[in-house]
């Protein structure tokens, strides 16, 4: 079964591939950014070693005016989504989980993806702007609880059973459809699996599988819209490709407390920032 599923994710990630580089043809934007391509190398490889990505780029994406605030979770999505295939293959094949409990979470976050993808289009800018600040400041009090030790320890499971099976299967149904609002799925994804009494080794290939499966199928959806880059999204992919391979394979500790600490306080900012433009008049924040 775990072949099975490497084999799918990796054909569906050919095919995303294939449909952005023809979406990006057809806009004419095949030239990345080349800040974008250096800011998908740093949030990949520190999302690698469990620092995210998401949070850390939305920051900067604020910082830098990369982007109109209303592109924010198409860019995440699209953007990071072949590094996180490439995540998943390492995982998936490295660490050992139930098959199931594996296939079942990641078929419920595509699920929400899928559900979840066309409501944000359609959402106005302040929403997008509301939605992704409150997002920030979760994944900052995430940061801050992770260092300060209040993370749960986690069981030594493999698999889950009975109702904590369903349970988990569930979750990721919802954490799937907040994916596609810009709001990470790693953290939660881990805390819950980790509360239920898996071992928190064993929640990488999952979080990380459903990543890998629901991004592409969200992020064909994204790269139609009229809310993209595809400049920005080229670019977080081929910075972000070799940093998680130079993190999986080669990498084996650096000083995470303090770098952690570093993302809370820039995110902590950007989270400000898209609350206060969410709050303004409509006339400044659309702006």
């Amino acid at each position: 079964m775990v072949a099975g599923i490497l084999v799918a994710l990796s054909a569906l990630a050919v095919v995303y591939a294939v449909a952005l580089l023809r979406q990006a043809a057809a806009r004419h934007q095949l030239r990345p950014r080349v800040e974008a391509v250096a800011l998908g190398a740093v949030t990949n490889f520190f999302d690698t070693l469990g620092i995210g990505s998401f949070a850390p780029t939305t920051a900067w994406i604020k910082l830098r005016g990369l982007v109109p605030d209303s592109f924010i979770p198409a860019t995440l999505n699209a953007g990071h989504c072949l590094p996180t295939v490439t995540q998943a293959l390492i995982f998936i094949n490295l660490v050992q989980v139930d098959a199931w409990l594996l296939v079942g979470c990641i078929g419920a976050a595509i699920i929400g993806a899928v559900l979840g993808a066309p409501v944000v289009q359609r959402l106005p800018v302040r929403a997008v702007q509301g939605i992704v600040g409150i997002a920030l400041l979760i994944a900052a009090t995430l940061y801050a609880m992770t260092n300060l030790g209040m993370m749960p320890g986690g069981g030594e499971g493999l698999g889950l059973s009975g109702p904590a099976f369903w349970i988990a299967v569930l979750a990721h149904l919802v954490l799937g459809a907040l994916m596609t609002f810009g709001i990470g799925l790693y953290a939660p994804s881990l805390i819950l699996l980790s509360l239920l009494g898996l071992n928190p080794i064993a929640a990488f290939p999952i979080m990380m599988g459903a990543c890998g499966f629901l991004m592409p199928v969200a992020g064909m959806s994204f790269i139609r819209s009229e809310r993209i880059d595809l400049r920005v999204v080229l670019g977080l992919a081929l910075g972000g490709i070799p940093a998680v391979l130079l993190a999986a394979l080669v990498v084996k500790s650096l000083p995470m407390e303090a770098l952690r600490w570093g993302v809370v306080v820039v995110v902590l900012y950007a989270a400000a920032v898209l609350l206060w433009s969410a709050a303004r008049p409509r006339a400044q924040a659309d702006a």
